[in-house]
């Protein structure tokens, strides 16, 4: 289920699990992701209120990043989602350049209740402990509220996006059927299809006629874990779908793996993800979230 994730990571050089906790712990960035790439984009935060936050739901407080500009008067929202390795570095990086943007950027930490995804060391037992046991349910509910508390935050949530990466991008497509008021959506290569189960009991396809918001679905033709055939049943459901799921589009990158908007690991391709990154702006943009 969550192999692109888990081949996409191609450590250049050897390290001790001791080398890998240690560094990641100083970087913030997942211990399951080191080592990080030189390439990786580093944002600041000059200009910004940028940081950990919690957010209350029901008598739970979830642990987010906001990024947001420290003189916003009502800004629109964006809500980042995560790969599987929870909000670390690079997904509060990315916060943080939406923030710069002028968005108040929010990045849920939504395997929080099963445990802590920056600080596994086995990937095998991040998926099977931790990510295999989130129900989408739940995360649905996170982001209920954590749309509630932007607007308490003083964020025009009538101006509201999504996006996210790998189990966040399957993640954007299920809550754009969920919330009518998200306005505008964008998946990066999040998968599509899959077997229904108590936890998840659709997938993207299952919901494709519902959506009340278009989705950019941003996808690498070399992905092997999301076949193009999988990309052209989707693109067969939205067709006959509701308004939001006939304007929703895909870019396919040729030749492009799976996580290539990743700066921070070997899958990383620049074109692809600069190109993305500015066709994720212009589509907020041109559906009311800018």
């Amino acid at each position: 289920m969550f192999r692109n994730d888990v081949e996409s990571l191609c450590p250049t050089r050897g390290y001790s699990r001791r080398d890998f906790v240690q560094t990641a712990v100083r970087s913030g960035f997942a211990v399951a992701v080191m080592p990080v790439g030189a390439q990786t984009i580093q944002t600041d935060t000059a200009g910004l209120l940028a940081g950990p936050v919690t957010i209350p739901v029901g008598g739970f407080e979830l642990p987010a990043y906001r990024a947001v500009p420290a003189q916003a008067s009502a800004p629109p929202v964006v809500l980042v989602i995560s790969e599987i390795f929870g909000v670390h570095e690079h997904i509060a990086d990315v916060a943080r350049r939406f923030a710069k943007l002028g968005y108040l950027a929010i990045a849920p930490e939504l395997f929080v209740r099963q445990g802590d995804a920056k600080a596994a060391t086995d990937m095998a037992r991040l998926i099977s402990e931790i990510i295999a046991k989130v129900p989408d349910e739940q995360v649905m509910g996170d982001l209920d509220a954590t749309v509630a508390w932007a607007k308490t935050q003083g964020g025009d949530t009538s101006r509201l996006g999504i996006t996210g990466f790998c189990w966040g991008g399957r993640i954007t497509w299920l809550y754009s059927a969920r919330n009518p008021a998200v306005k505008a959506a964008v998946a990066w290569y999040g998968r599509l299809v899959g077997a229904a189960s108590a936890l998840q009991p659709m997938h993207p396809v299952d919901i494709a006629a519902q959506l009340h918001a278009p989705v950019l679905g941003l996808y690498g033709g070399a992905d092997a874990g999301i076949p193009q055939a999988s990309v052209d049943q989707m693109k067969a459901a939205l067709s006959a779908g509701s308004p939001g799921a006939r304007r929703s589009q895909f870019v396919v990158y040729p030749d492009t793996p799976h996580a290539f908007h990743a700066d921070y690991r070997p899958s990383y391709r620049k074109p692809a993800a600069d190109d993305g990154w500015q066709r994720c702006l212009d589509w907020l943009r041109a559906n009311g979230v800018g």
